[in-house]
């Protein structure tokens, strides 16, 4: 079998259709109860052709969230770094808020069952927003002296480990709270 052609036409569709059908099955059940077969019955797809695309159903549901994490990369390099203790930044109401709005996926995936490649992404792409922010001259007071890529990958781990806690939390906190919790805790 040749490889395949990631500009294809076709080859997109695919995909797409079998993203849509990856994060349909995962708003309805856990992830270790969907099976790649189950994936290609709801695309309507041969199993051998998602084998083609994807070599396990962690890669496919990564690879489906994967807006999803360039959405909450965006929202972390749009912060401001100085704002009010009581006042946390849109950008972080923002962020908070859309995982809210997909906390069934958002707690599938970051679950002790879920997807550690999933979070593993989730945390670099922050870490890599952060710190192209901050090697153009976007850094917090007096932060200088500490490298620029372990600064953006401690904030970057600790975002990700609250917004874990909180989303697979029984019941989570809303949205606005727990994004004044975490900038309050950013400014500490």
């Amino acid at each position: 079998m040749s490889p395949l052609n990631p500009d294809d036409p076709r080859a997109r569709r695919t995909r797409e259709r079998l993203r849509a059908a990856a994060l349909e099955l995962a708003g309805e059940h856990e992830l270790s109860s969907i099976t790649m077969s189950l994936v290609a019955r709801r695309a309507a797809i041969n199993r051998a052709t998602v084998y083609a695309h994807y070599p396990d159903l962690d890669a496919l549901v990564t690879d489906a969230m994967d807006d999803a994490i360039g959405g909450l990369s965006r929202a972390v390099a749009l912060c401001p770094l100085q704002a009010p203790r009581d006042a946390p930044p849109q950008p972080l109401l923002d962020l908070f808020a859309e995982v809210e709005a997909g906390a069934v996926l958002y707690r599938r995936m970051l679950s002790e069952s879920g997807s550690a490649r999933f979070a593993h992404r989730m945390q670099r792409r922050l870490a890599a927003g952060l710190a192209e922010r901050f090697a153009h001259g976007h850094r917090p007071p007096a932060t200088d002296d500490v490298p620029l890529d372990l600064h953006a990958g401690y904030l970057a781990g600790a975002l990700c480990g609250v917004i874990t806690t909180w989303i697979t939390a029984e019941p989570p906190v809303p949205a606005a709270d727990a994004a004044l919790a975490t900038w309050r805790l950013l400014l500490a």
